[in-house]
């Protein structure tokens, strides 16, 4: 892993809203993909900051959830079938077994972000989403949406940061 992750594609300073909102959001799911590199299957799925169940492997099964939800289930109104996550193991995503790899993970979340670029494309910042959240039922702006979803890579690559770190040492912003 290099010490400043150069190879991100570093946001627009001056761009407008939404060259803004997809600059930081690619810039943020790079973070995840960079944090990654260059790791065995064993160390993608290593646990090491107990009693947290987080794994890099886990937070990538989760992030493709979550892009999957925003932006298709809510934003399109697209009736989907649990990735790994259900009712009964709301934490499906960060629970594998032997037979789950991280090519699978980083090949299914790898699809939900372009699905998720494709499901934004053409829809306006203003949109409201087609359905709404499955806890209360609320509506979103996709402008909301892209601000979430900010926020969320930013929480979680904030954890793969302190995963890596314990799995080999790296470190990098």
């Amino acid at each position: 892993m290099t010490s400043n992750g150069s190879h991100r594609p570093e946001p627009s300073t001056t761009a407008g809203e939404r060259e803004m909102l997809d600059g930081w959001l690619d810039y943020h799911r790079s973070t995840l993909a960079w944090k990654c590199e260059g790791l065995s299957e064993e160390q993608l799925r290593l646990t090491p900051l107990a009693p947290s169940a987080l794994s890099l492997m886990g937070l990538v099964r989760h992030m493709a959830e979550v892009e999957r939800y925003w932006f298709r289930e809510i934003g399109l109104g697209a009736d989907l079938p649990d990735l790994y996550s259900t009712r009964e193991n709301r934490d499906g995503d960060f629970h594998f077994t032997d037979t789950d790899t991280w090519a699978d993970a980083e090949q299914v979340w790898r699809t939900e972000v372009e699905l998720a670029r494709q499901a934004a494309a053409d829809r306006s910042l203003d949109a409201v989403s087609d359905a709404g959240s499955h806890h209360r039922g609320e509506v979103f702006s996709l402008r909301w949406v892209y601000t979430h979803m900010i926020e969320e890579y930013a929480r979680h690559n904030g954890h793969a940061d302190l995963l890596r770190e314990h799995i080999d040492g790296a470190t990098g912003e």
